[in-house]
């Protein structure tokens, strides 16, 4: 990283963004979650062909478009290890939280939708299930291939974050591949039971509008998980801080520099899972000069990469702290 001096009326030192490659930890994750998908999609429209459930049919469409989410994720991977140009000065990092919103909708457009729609379709012209047992096997192949991909997504996804429910991991997560993947395999399970009780009950009861009940719950399983990835995607794709630990981190670094008098402020930004953008605010002693301050921000910024590796631009704003208290009255102060 190279550092950068601006001889602006506010100086602000900055430090070179350089691209940082996803972790191979996800990339595993959506290899072994796409392979999964492949056989249990597979596997789930031959019977659907060959008995005519509705359930199993939505269950295929459901695996399909898992399939092509893991693929779309791959992408966004790929394009965001891309360094900073021209035009995208902070790098590409923010493309695997686009193309995560996109898998979010399309869980949504795709797999609930269609599901919901072969389920009312099923309901208004019912059909009865034949070779009811064709479909037992197939679910019990999909539950094995899914549960596989759920316990080792689930395994990879936990590690770094003991004692931590799942839901607040995920809400405290900035790496979406994870745990789309973990919610994906999470709501197939789910879809897979539906399917065994709706074809069950369609068989035993003679009901085969219970077939389509099946479908249209699978749908709104999937619309409840849709509406969790995209809640989780787009709050990253706006932009998320850093996790509070980080901050008071780079913060207690920064006041323990030689020549730094006060931490005012930080602000940080994820660019990506990590890449982490941080802004800081500090005082620096009155003594000191333009070469004093260049080597401090220097020590200042090896002790952060140190520790902090993931964040790959930090700026600097010296600032008083008498400066610091009329911006804040300037900024509380109301509107005329």
């Amino acid at each position: 990283m190279l550092l950068e001096y601006h001889p602006v009326q506010r100086p602000l030192f900055s430090l070179n963004i350089m691209a940082v490659p996803s972790g191979n930890s996800s990339r595993t994750i959506i290899y072994v979650a796409l392979a999964g998908n492949l056989l249990v999609a597979a596997t789930k429209f031959v019977a659907a062909a060959w008995t005519g459930s509705s359930a199993m049919l939505s269950e295929g469409i459901h695996s399909v478009v898992d399939t092509g989410n893991e693929i779309l994720l791959l992408y966004g991977m790929r394009r965001s290890a891309g360094g900073p140009d021209r035009d995208h000065p902070l790098g590409h990092g923010r493309e695997i939280y686009f193309w995560s919103f996109v898998v979010a909708l399309l869980v949504f457009t795709l797999g609930a939708g269609v599901s919901i729609y072969e389920g009312v379709t099923h309901i208004l012209q019912p059909q009865a299930i034949e070779d009811v047992h064709v479909n037992y096997a197939v679910l019990a192949l999909s539950a094995l291939f899914e549960g596989s991909s759920w316990g080792f997504t689930l395994c990879k996804f936990k590690q770094g974050r003991p004692g931590i429910g799942l839901l607040r991991a995920v809400r405290h997560s900035k790496d979406p591949p994870s745990f789309i993947v973990l919610l994906e395999d999470s709501a197939a399970l789910a879809g897979l039971l539906i399917a065994f009780i709706g074809v069950y009950c369609s068989v035993a009861l003679k009901l085969p509008v219970l077939d389509g009940v099946a479908s249209i719950l699978i749908g709104l399983v999937l619309t409840a998980t849709a509406l969790i990835l995209a809640r989780e995607t787009k709050g990253l794709l706006i932009g998320e801080s850093a996790h509070q630990s980080t901050l008071d981190s780079i913060l207690r670094i920064a006041g323990d520099v030689d020549g730094v008098v006060h931490a005012h402020h930080l602000v940080t930004v994820h660019l990506a899972p990590q890449q982490i953008l941080a802004a800081l605010s500090l005082e620096f002693a009155d003594e000191f000069r333009s070469p004093d301050i260049e080597a401090c921000v220097i020590e200042l910024e090896k002790r952060v990469l140190a520790k902090h590796p993931a964040v790959v631009a930090l700026f600097i704003k010296p600032q008083t702290s008498h400066h610091v208290k009329e911006t804040e009255r300037l900024d509380h102060a109301p509107i005329q």
